[in-house]
């Protein structure tokens, strides 16, 4: 289906629900949601609902004064403030035949739900259909993390985040998914705080269905602008990609293993080399060989973001490598040894950025 077969086959044009999990959100809200008012999809085939976990930062004005002037915007209210809990809060009420997720600190060019509607008419064989997605940011920390976003050294072999690849995937953000996936598959888990799309991707692949990756499907996501913030970000990854593995009783994929492998390794072979010095020199080469790897990353993000992001690129790297990776040990100790016990509420960890 071309742009010119979706304007001239009107009555065939399906109604697709864009579901936003936000909260305070006050800063990016209003560009997120504009783009997509602004989008060349016929404007009576869409509609924004987005749902708030009750943001206390001026968010619920600006979408408020949205709605008042568009009918396609509409808030809904989420008192538990956790993303699964809002996905599942925006599909009930959503009345499309398709869904996408997008987030309130995000952007999408005017053709992007044009895009993803034809590539899923394109490949019928496809649950879900997305692209890539460019990480942007307004100061120096923010965009030197969102170079090495795109760097294979920070996020593996991401497919959604490196970009320039066309074919099946196993996840992606920002997906347009049909409908009936939610019938065959469930809802969101709400009980993950964070990789609940991961883990929605992959109960759709353990389904036999297919995610389809797109070069002509973009879109922008502002970055943290602090590395604490990162820190924490990648810790919450980690950590909840053990309950998503530990829930489906199946090994890791090489990306989520190589961090907790990593940090494994260096604590193994401090701890033996109290024992038997020699580990000590093996721990040794294998943070040389680290401390390269990191070097080699900023040398390319140097190449091709500008050479005064290069001397912070192995700290921002670092931050992601052993955060996920600490965080995924945590998640072994939480979720394997105790069980969960003693866990807040996922509603008491709240949505954040």
């Amino acid at each position: 289906m071309t742009h010119d077969a979706i304007r001239h086959t009107h009555d065939d044009i399906p109604f697709v629900s864009i579901i936003m999990p936000i909260r305070n959100e006050a800063d990016f809200i209003e560009r997120a949601i504009r783009s997509v008012l602004d989008s060349d999809y016929p404007a009576e085939k869409m509609e924004i609902l987005v749902v708030d976990g009750m943001s206390d930062d001026g968010t619920r004005d600006v979408v408020r004064q949205l709605s008042e002037s568009d009918s396609r915007v509409k808030i809904l209210d989420n008192p538990r403030r956790i993303v699964p809990a809002a996905m599942n809060i925006g599909l009930k009420a959503a009345r499309g035949d398709y869904f996408t997720r997008i987030d309130g600190h995000a952007e999408v060019p005017k053709d992007f739900i044009t895009r993803s509607i034809q590539c899923l008419h394109g490949h019928p064989d496809a649950w879900v259909a997305g692209g890539s997605i460019k990480t942007i940011a307004d100061n120096y920390i923010g965009r030197a993390i969102a170079a090495a976003m795109q760097s294979p050294i920070g996020v593996g072999n991401a497919r959604f985040r490196l970009g320039d690849y066309e074919g099946w995937v196993d996840t992606l953000a920002f997906g347009t998914h049909r409908k009936w996936v939610v019938d065959r598959i469930g809802d969101f888990d709400e009980e993950l705080v964070r990789n609940q799309d991961d883990e929605f991707n992959l109960r759709i692949v353990l389904a036999g269905g297919k995610i389809w990756m797109s070069k002509d499907i973009q879109s922008t996501y502002f970055s943290r602008g602090s590395l604490d913030k990162l820190w924490r970000q990648y810790f919450q990854y980690g950590f909840w990609r053990i309950r998503t593995l530990q829930k489906h009783k199946r090994p890791a994929g090489l990306r989520q293993l190589v961090p907790l492998m990593f940090v494994l390794s260096l604590l193994a072979l401090g701890l033996a080399g109290l024992v038997w010095k020699p580990f000590w020199m093996a721990l040794a080469v294998e943070a040389i060989l680290y401390l390269l790897a990191l070097i080699m990353g900023a040398l390319d993000i140097g190449r091709k973001s500008g050479c005064r992001y290069a001397p912070i690129a192995p700290i921002i790297f670092a931050i992601v490598h052993f955060a996920y990776g600490f965080g995924s040990l945590w998640g072994l100790v939480r979720f394997s040894i105790l069980k969960g016990r003693g866990m807040k509420k996922p509603e008491d960890m709240q949505m954040s950025r």
